[in-house]
């Protein structure tokens, strides 16, 4: 008598995370802590290169920007400060998605590493949670030390300036959870080209980095309500000029629920992916 086929696994349940998650992170710690000096230099030299590049560069052509504040008033605000604001936005963004992606990857799919991990009391679901804190704990390595830059180059002296890390690990948590999600579809690394091509360049120059929004087209500035990049950065800019952001619940909001909403369909990803 042939047996029943089982029941295919339920992919969308809900996540079952729990502190083994920790091994798994430490794991990733202990590999990278031989690699750290390459890996700030490689992290931070991109970054500083726009900022140096287009906020001394171009900021001596373009002078100041007129940007809104919390209350509506029109502020003045040196190029290079209003670059600096948008540009470590975009390295959190940056960092935690070459980590979720190209190192998570190869890992999961070239190394074995996954494989190896799951011969231990460890879930699925607790690996892909310590993926994720370790593309984060990545992403704010870089924006301290490029933090440090801004500071020491005194480009930002404001005392809120110090409240924009929980806003970028905040957003190193949310491209995390969607650059794994890529990770989890992907079947070779020539795939995460789309992801950054078509996602993350354009996402780059919709968000208010390097200009303000408001002189976009009205359709597109309707397109760039939508992006995360977009509230992250209306959260750190006013921090750095010293003021407190307008909606800030509202950018919150939509910065936790990208990252629930993406992490749930990752983890539904990788799951099938393994149960393959």
């Amino acid at each position: 008598m042939n047996a029943l086929p089982s029941t295919p696994p339920h992919h969308w349940r809900a996540p079952r995370l729990s502190w083994r998650f920790w091994p798994v992170f430490q794991r990733n710690l202990l590999v990278w802590r031989k690699l750290a000096l390459p890996s700030l230099v490689g992290n931070i030299a991109e970054p500083l290169i726009w900022l140096l590049a287009f906020g001394y560069g171009m900021g001596m052509l373009v002078g100041q920007v007129t940007v809104s504040g919390p209350d509506g008033v029109a502020l003045a605000v040196p190029y290079l400060l209003f670059l600096a604001s948008g540009a470590i936005c975009m390295s959190a963004m940056n960092a935690a998605s070459f980590e979720a992606l190209y190192s998570a990857y190869s890992r999961m799919q070239v190394q074995k590493t996954w494989d190896g991990i799951l011969n231990a009391p460890v879930t699925l679901d607790d690996i892909v949670l310590a993926e994720m804190l370790w593309a984060t704990f990545k992403a704010l390595f870089t924006v301290c030390a490029i933090l440090g830059v801004i500071l020491v180059l005194g480009i930002s002296q404001a005392p809120t300036l110090w409240l924009a890390l929980p806003v970028l690990l905040l957003l190193g948590i949310t491209f995390s959870c969607l650059a794994l999600i890529f990770n989890a579809l992907a079947h070779g690394y020539d795939f995460f080209t789309y992801y950054f091509t078509l996602f993350l360049t354009p996402m780059m120059f919709l968000s208010g980095v390097f200009f303000p929004r408001e002189q976009l087209p009205a359709l597109v500035y309707a397109v760039s309500e939508l992006l995360p990049l977009t509230h992250g950065v209306a959260l750190v800019r006013p921090l750095f000029l010293n003021q407190w952001p307008a909606d800030a619940a509202l950018h919150l909001a939509v910065l936790a629920g990208y990252a629930v909403v993406a992490f749930w369909i990752a983890l539904a990803l990788t799951r099938k992916r393994f149960a393959r």
